[in-house]
């Protein structure tokens, strides 16, 4: 008789049938290209129906098919992205991996890289943020520049391409404070386009902000690991920068 293996599947495919693309997996880690709208939220935050975590933990509990065939019983966020944010999010794969790959995060070993588009022409080509970023009393969830009571953040900027008044960015930020890329692109007078929060009101549009990369070592295997997301989908967006 002869056993064929059935091949993992390289997608995670929800309940609600939406496909979620993986990018890389190792014994630790999978990595998705996180689509746009889901939260990341623990998973008995209830006050929203795009809860990543929850959908996760659901899929995995009912040993859907991705799931079933890694023999998963355990995933996890360990680093956020805003709902409307795209790209680059790591899960681990065990209660243990938990702490470990947070360190990487909390320590400023990972490193990780964004594309933006905004609005308007920066000056400089290169530039480096450090302003405190603290939180805004004005909304919930809301951060602002605080320069006396802020934490420490950090956004090194670099400019690809401008055109028709915008401009691609690269963003690298050393630190993960919340909202920090659009937070210090709009201090910088350059919001990212669709930001409602720290942009201009009704401009329409998605969120221009998107996770292309994260690079780092495995704490485990100490092995070089450099993940990458697609970009070509989300220049296509912008006219003016798709090819």
């Amino acid at each position: 008789m002869i056993y064929r293996t059935v091949p993992t599947p390289r997608d995670i495919e929800l309940a609600n049938g939406e496909i979620i693309p993986i990018l890389y997996e190792d014994r630790s880690v999978i990595a998705i290209d996180k689509p746009r709208g889901w939260m990341l939220a623990p998973s008995s935050w209830q006050n929203t129906g795009r809860n990543l975590q929850a959908a996760l933990e659901s899929s995995v509990a009912a040993r859907d098919f991705w799931a079933r065939s890694r023999g998963l019983r355990f995933l996890r966020f360990v680093h956020r992205l805003d709902a409307e944010t795209t790209g680059v999010l790591l899960l681990v794969k065990s209660a243990g991996a938990v702490q470990a790959y947070s360190r990487l995060f909390e320590g400023r070993s990972m490193e990780k890289t964004y594309l933006a588009v905004v609005h308007g022409v920066p000056k400089e080509k290169e530039w480096t943020s450090r302003l405190q970023i603290g939180a805004d009393s004005s909304a919930v969830g809301k951060m602002k520049v605080d320069l006396r009571h802020g934490k420490p953040a950090e956004t090194h900027f670099r400019v690809i391409e401008t055109k028709a008044g915008s401009a691609l960015i690269e963003a690298r930020p050393s630190t993960g404070r919340t909202h920090q890329i659009r937070v210090h692109l709009a201090a910088a007078g350059h919001p990212v386009l669709g930001d409602e929060l720290y942009g201009r009101p009704g401009s329409g549009g998605p969120l221009a902000l998107r996770a292309i990369a994260l690079g780092y070592t495995d704490p485990f295997t100490k092995r070089k690991v450099r993940i990458r997301a697609a970009t070509d989908g989300f220049l296509r967006e912008y006219p003016s920068y798709g090819r």
